[in-house]
C-alpha cells in the first residue's frame, strides 16, 4: 500500500504526513512537491518524493505511479483552482490510483455563497471526483481555528474583536485535528465513497470568541460588529494587500450569513476523541 499526500510542504499536508508516520512505515508514504529542494526534511524521514505540479498534467501521471491512495489537498493557488484539482483526479485515474481523498469545504450555501472564489472550485472538484469512477472520500473541512489570528489580529486582547461577522456561528476546529483525521482516513478502512463534515460539535460567534479571550486575559475584550466599509478601511490602513482585503471581508460576510454553521460529530468519530477546544487553541495562540 502506497499513500501519497499532495501539498506535502504546506501546513496541512506536512501535518498529515507526521500523523501518517505514526501509523504506517515511511516506505509506504509518498509526498508530491513542486520543488524537491524544499522537501529535504521529508526525504530524511524516508518518504518517497514525487515532483509534480497541479497545473502540469504530464508531470502528475508519472508522479502517481504505483500509488494506491492519494490525499488531494486543495490548491492554495486560485488561478483555475478547479482545473488544477481536476488535473490531479484525472492523472490519478490514468496512473491506476484506486482511491482519492479530497479536502473539500463544509458550506450551507454551495450555490449561493458570497465567496464563490473559494467555494465554487471545491464543489466542481468534488463533483468531478464523484463522477470519475474512482473510489472517493470527501473531507468537507470547516474553518480552521488557525484562521482566527488573521481575522482578529495579533493584538486582539488590546484592540478587541473588530469584524463584520454579525451573530454568525462557526464550529472551528484546529488544523492539527483535521490533519490527524485525514491521516486516520488514509491509513484506515471503511471510508469508501463517503463524505464527512470535518468540524467541532460546538459553534462560536465572534461575541463568544471575545468572551473566551476576556476569560483568558482576565479583562474585557469587546466585540464590535464592524460596518463593512470600516473593516475594509482598517485592513487597508494596516497594510493588508487589496486582494486579501477582499478575501477577508468575503469570509466575514459568509460567517455572518452562517454559511459555515455546520457542527457535527464526524471529526470526533474519526479522531476517536473530542477535538481540541477553541479555548485551548486561543490560549496557546494569544497567551
Amino acid at each position: 500500500m502506497m499513500i501519497l499526500v499532495t501539498g506535502a510542504t504546506g501546513h496541512l499536508g506536512a501535518a498529515v504526513i507526521d500523523f501518517l508516520l505514526k501509523k504506517v512505515p515511511a516506505n509506504q508514504v509518498a509526498a508530491l512537491v513542486r520543488d524537491e529542494a524544499k522537501a529535504s526534511g521529508l526525504k530524511e524521514k524516508g518518504i518517497s518524493i514525487r515532483v509534480g505540479n497541479y497545473h502540469d498534467y504530464p508531470s502528475l501521471v508519472p508522479a502517481f505511479k504505483d500509488v494506491d491512495k492519494i490525499l488531494l489537498v486543495s490548491s492554495s493557488d486560485f488561478n483555475d483552482r478547479a482545473g488544477q484539482q481536476i488535473n490531479v483526479i484525472n492523472a490519478a485515474k490514468e496512473a491506476g490510483v484506486k482511491h482519492v481523498i479530497y479536502t473539500s469545504v463544509a458550506t450551507n450555501a454551495p450555490t449561493t455563497t458570497v465567496i464563490p472564489m473559494v467555494v465554487d472550485s471545491h464543489i466542481a472538484t468534488a463533483n468531478h471526483l464523484k463522477a470519475s469512477g474512482l473510489t472517493y472520500t470527501l473531507l468537507n473541512n470547516n474553518l480552521y481555528a488557525d484562521v482566527l489570528p488573521m481575522f482578529l489580529g495579533e493584538k486582539v486582547v488590546e484592540t478587541g474583536v473588530f469584524i463584520p461577522g454579525g451573530e454568525g456561528r462557526v464550529p472551528y476546529a484546529s488544523r492539527l485535528d483535521m490533519a490527524e483525521a485525514a491521516a486516520n482516513v488514509l491509513a484506515g478502512t471503511g471510508h469508501d465513497n463517503k463524505e464527512y463534515t470535518i468540524a467541532s460539535d460546538v459553534t462560536y460567534s465572534f461575541a463568544d470568541i471575545a468572551q473566551l479571550l476576556s476569560k483568558l486575559a482576565n479583562k474585557q475584550v469587546v466585540y464590535v460588529d464592524a460596518p463593512h466599509d470600516a473593516y475594509t478601511a482598517a485592513l487597508a490602513k494596516a497594510g493588508v494587500p487589496p486582494a486579501y482585503v477582499g478575501v477577508m471581508s468575503g469570509f466575514a460576510e459568509a460567517i455572518k450569513k452562517n454559511e459555515f454553521n455546520l457542527p457535527g460529530t464526524e471529526l470526533e468519530n474519526l479522531l476517536g476523541r473530542k477535538p481540541a477546544s477553541l479555548e485551548s487553541y486561543l490560549q496557546k495562540t494569544f497567551f
